[in-house]
C-alpha cells in the first residue's frame, strides 16, 4: 500500500474529515515517527511493532563490477520488528480486525 492508497482509504472510512485534513495527519505522523528516529529515539505502536535505529560499522566491501576493495563507511539504518498481533494477523492470513471502543 502506498501512502496515496492509505490517504484514500482513510478518506473512505472518515468520511467527516476532508482529504486534506487527512494528508495533514498522515504526513504529520510520519514526519513525527521519521524525527523521533533521527534523534535516535524509539517508536513503538502497540499491536503494530516497534522502529529503532541500528548502528552498521565501517567496513570494507567490495565494488561488484570491479572486485576492487571498497571503504563503506559506519551508518545507522532503521529497522522495524513487527509485534505479536501483526504477526498473527499476517500469519492467518485474515481481515484486519479493529479494536471497540
Amino acid at each position: 500500500m502506498t501512502k496515496s492508497e492509505l490517504i484514500g482509504e482513510l478518506s473512505a472510512a472518515n468520511a467527516h474529515l476532508s482529504n486534506r485534513d487527512i494528508e495533514t495527519i498522515v504526513g504529520t505522523i510520519f514526519n513525527e515517527i521519521t524525527a523521533a528516529l533521527a534523534r535516535g529515539e524509539r517508536v513503538e505502536l502497540r499491536g503494530f511493532g516497534a522502529f529503532t535505529v541500528k548502528k552498521r560499522d565501517a567496513r570494507t566491501g567490495r565494488n561488484p563490477r570491479t572486485g576492487a576493495a571498497v571503504p563503506v563507511d559506519e551508518k545507522a539504518v532503521p529497522f522495524f520488528k513487527a509485534g505479536k498481533e501483526l504477526r498473527e494477523r499476517v500469519n492467518k492470513g485474515g481481515p484486519a480486525r479493529v479494536a471497540a471502543r
